[in-house]
């Protein structure tokens, strides 16, 4: 917690991350702590916000990766439709996780296989009626769950946060690539 948040009685942090770095710092004079009060809360937020995701999955009926597949489908416009290969492409899934996502989709009568117009392999898949009334009333109770979990920022506060998350993602994500590992 910053000091300006502490000096205007701002909450407690339900995780300390500011005594973390400071006991390394003293335990380790020297330690490389900067990231500490940056990485610790984001992981702790990723944590919440997964366990609440799931709860709220959970009251929905459906499981993550099947939400992902319809949602990536619904995504598209009509008529709904998408190859396998469009699907892994957009959601960062291996197509051998697509063809098990689909396949288990299929069972429950939410999607539909198709063979595709660009070759033998070429697989479409389409959201049956079914798939679009569970997408469409699981998106509403995930994405307005997490609205009223962000409600305690104002939009000002929004917009930089978007800004200064994507900028750490882009950056991260390119200090990361498999290529630039030791």
């Amino acid at each position: 917690m910053s000091d300006a948040v502490a000096a205007a009685g701002g909450p407690t942090p339900s995780y300390p991350a500011a005594e973390i770095a400071a006991a390394w710092q003293r335990e380790r004079p020297g330690t490389p702590t900067e990231s500490i009060e940056i990485v610790t809360p984001i992981r702790r937020l990723a944590k919440l916000f997964a366990d609440d995701r799931g709860r709220v999955l959970r009251a929905a009926g459906i499981d993550a990766a099947t939400l992902d597949l319809l949602a990536v489908i619904r995504r598209s416009g009509p008529p709904y439709t998408l190859s396998t290969r469009d699907i892994a492409q957009r959601t960062l899934v291996t197509a051998g996780a697509i063809s098990q996502r689909v396949g288990r989709a299929e069972r429950h009568g939410l999607v539909r296989r198709s063979s595709g117009t660009t070759g033998r392999r070429s697989v479409l898949v389409s959201l049956t009626a079914e798939g679009h009334a569970l997408v469409e009333r699981s998106v509403d109770m995930v994405l307005g769950r997490e609205a009223t979990l962000v409600t305690c920022l104002s939009e000002p506060e929004r917009a930089t946060l978007i800004g200064l998350l994507e900028k750490l993602i882009v950056d991260v994500g390119r200090r990361t690539a498999p290529a630039l590992l030791p």
